[in-house]
């Protein structure tokens, strides 16, 4: 009677596994992320032959590594956005303590590969960079200590990730690696501003960085060179950031056309660092506009998303993921136009590198998995829900 009455009581049946994730997964962001890949691809084509050349290789060598590269960060993305929120903060946690101690390890394992800085190390048919793989990592395992510190009886969170913050922040400093080290600084501070940290607070932290900065200048001539050519009024053309000033003012609106750019013959990371210069001069400003508009999106519908989670785990790492990809790509972008010092740093899925690519694949696949449409995981199901 009472189903005649009130109808039948439904029954949930579980979704399978790829059409769940595939309807609640941000598409578009998703697809951005493709297109960024794409471009890389097209990128290296134009970029790296030269290189390839130059060091005796096939001519699409780092085309087909590139590639090969971007397959397994696909597949780790994949991965790792079908996740739960809880499987991504295991993995976090789990990947971090990994990474650190290859970190650690650096000094004694590492090599430079002539670059003046100990970050990689070297395994023969390739190379690893750990602090690519510790960001991801660390934003995770940040984000989990900020939550649980807001918990009855939880544990200092926000002292603890800050404490891990500096621990890092110094190792790479003495290897030295300043752009990530700012990176790990710049995530912890949104995280820790949208975790509710007081504004005085900020600004000792952002005073103590600027003394960090000085005793850098003073104590490394490799940061002390890179920020005098910074400063300098006048641009070395023989150096990296001249070579890259040309070709971007070559460029133009519309580029020179394709396979018709200079700078890929002359800069030594024409295919990594510098590989937007090899964009602005051979397809123009349309093309970089194309880039900063396919981060923008990833970043601010992110962060659109987070706007509507309850879980404090969820919206600290979700927007620590989200902001470190968007001024990665924004640091990188700012090196080659010479509005920030250089600072070593890839464009992130354009860039050549095997780390970076695959690093990135796990990031953004964990922001992807953080931002996924789920049951009751929105605030404004907290708001909408009726008093008792």
């Amino acid at each position: 009677m009472t189903e005649m009455v009130h109808g039948a009581v439904p029954v949930t049946i579980g979704e399978p596994l790829l059409p769940k994730w595939w309807r609640t997964i941000d598409r578009w962001s998703l697809l951005c992320v493709l297109a960024l890949a794409g471009i890389g691809l097209l990128l290296g084509l134009a970029a790296s032959p030269p290189l390839a050349e130059r060091n005796g290789l096939e001519p699409f060598y780092y085309v087909e590594r590139q590639a090969a590269f971007g397959v397994i960060a696909f597949v780790a993305l994949l991965a790792c956005s079908m996740m739960s929120p809880q499987q991504v903060r295991r993995i976090g946690v789990v990947g971090f303590a990994i990474a650190f101690v290859a970190l650690v390890l650096l000094p004694v394992f590492g090599t430079n590969f002539g670059k003046g800085a100990i970050r990689w190390y070297s395994l023969g048919f390739g190379s690893v960079q750990p602090s690519e793989f510790l960001k991801p990592f660390y934003v995770v395992l940040a984000g989990w200590l900020m939550a649980a510190g807001q918990e009855v009886n939880g544990p200092p969170g926000k002292a603890l990730s800050g404490l891990v913050a500096t621990i890092v922040v110094t190792i790479l400093a003495l290897q030295p690696d300043f752009g990530q080290a700012c990176l790990i600084l710049f995530a912890w501070g949104v995280m820790y501003f949208v975790a509710g940290a007081p504004m005085a607070l900020l600004v000792v932290v952002a005073g103590l960085t600027v003394a960090g900065g000085l005793a850098a200048y003073n104590g490394s001539e490799h940061f002390a060179r890179r920020i005098d050519g910074y400063l300098s009024a006048d641009i070395d053309p023989t150096t990296q950031i001249g070579y890259a000033a040309d070709a971007i003012r070559e460029g133009g609106i519309f580029g020179v056309g394709v396979g018709e750019g200079e700078v890929k013959s002359y800069l030594p990371d024409a295919h990594t660092d510098f590989i937007i210069a090899v964009a602005a001069e051979e397809y123009g400003l349309v093309l970089v506009l194309v880039i900063i508009v396919l981060y923008a999106t990833i970043t601010l519908r992110s962060l659109l998303r987070l706007l509507r989670e309850r879980d404090p785990f969820v919206r600290y790492s979700g927007t620590g993921l989200a902001c470190v990809l968007g001024m990665q790509a924004m640091i990188n972008m700012g090196v080659a136009v010479r509005l920030l010092p250089t600072k070593g740093m890839t464009l992130p899925f354009v860039s050549y590198g095997g780390s970076s690519v695959i690093a990135a694949g796990i990031g953004v696949g964990m922001l992807l998995a953080l931002t996924r449409t789920r049951p009751q995981g929105r605030m404004a199901d907290l708001i909408r829900r009726p008093a008792r």
